[in-house]
């Protein structure tokens, strides 16, 4: 059985408190991915990160996953902070933004996450012998920061060239990083290359999925069942892995999260995987 895990990607616009994790778990989660994003989730903050750690080692939602941080501030970059981009050309940059993913991983001495989902650079990012350069010292680098905390690390296929299914293998395996896995966004591998196709080449490095619709032109993050990936394909697909990966839901933030819908909407996007 998939591990049924909920992404607090649903309740973005919300600083995350324990009530949306009770909800979580009301709603037939049994882990949480929690979104790295300082206006919901502050990494920075002793008090807050303390407040969750507090929590799930009281309750019963597993604190499965970490998605690292997209921006440094608290606008998702809407006031013109730059993005957090590991394959940035500039070496600055770079460093910049492995030293604040370095911040989020931090919070795992309170909060025993078991992986860290990374995006490697943006959308806009071309491929070149460049980016495998970029993404193996990155990758290594975060590795060593992540392991003495028990955390691995989960590289997204996002919408770039660099993250497509075919690069990614490349880049993990030039690098023999065989401790990294893949969470395959399978609303990004709707959009390119094909859910079926990413599944195909990404195989058993596959630890976790993030289980979202769209109508395949856009990034939309519905429901499961709102957009046109075809489910009953995608189930047959998830049955060539060894092992059945965990089931994340990341679904755009004020999408139906309120308590009465949460719980039905749930199960019937669960049930579209098993």
């Amino acid at each position: 059985m998939m591990f049924r895990v909920l992404s607090t990607h649903l309740f973005l616009n919300q600083r995350l408190h324990p009530g949306l994790l009770d909800l979580a778990g009301r709603s037939g989660a049994e882990g949480a991915e929690i979104f790295a994003a300082r206006q919901h989730f502050d990494y920075t903050s002793r008090e807050h990160v303390a407040e969750l750690g507090a929590w799930f080692r009281s309750g019963n939602l597993k604190p499965f996953s970490l998605h690292a941080p997209l921006y440094p501030d608290r606008e998702m970059g809407r006031d013109g902070a730059p993005s957090v981009n590991l394959l940035h050309p500039d070496k600055s940059r770079r460093i910049d933004a492995m030293d604040e993913i370095k911040r989020a991983l931090e919070s795992a001495e309170h909060i025993p996450f078991r992986f860290l989902v990374i995006h490697l650079g943006d959308r806009s990012d071309m491929w070149s012998p460049r980016s495998i350069e970029y993404a193996l010292t990155a990758l290594e680098h975060l590795g060593a920061f992540a392991r003495p905390l028990g955390v691995h690390l989960l590289v997204e296929n996002i919408l770039s060239e660099p993250t497509s299914p075919e690069h990614l293998q490349l880049i993990l395996q030039m690098g023999h990083l065989d401790d990294v896995g893949i969470c395959l966004d399978l609303g990004h591998a709707h959009i390119n290359p094909g859910v079926q196709e990413a599944i195909g080449v990404l195989g058993d490095r596959i630890a976790s999925l993030h289980v979202h619709d769209n109508h395949g032109a856009k990034d939309e993050h519905l429901w499961p069942g709102d957009g046109t990936i075809h489910w009953p394909e995608v189930k047959e697909a998830l049955k060539s892995l060894a092992k059945p990966p965990a089931a994340v839901l990341e679904i755009a933030h004020g999408s139906d999260g309120s308590p009465p819908s949460l719980s039905a909407r749930m199960e019937q996007a669960y049930a579209s995987l098993v």
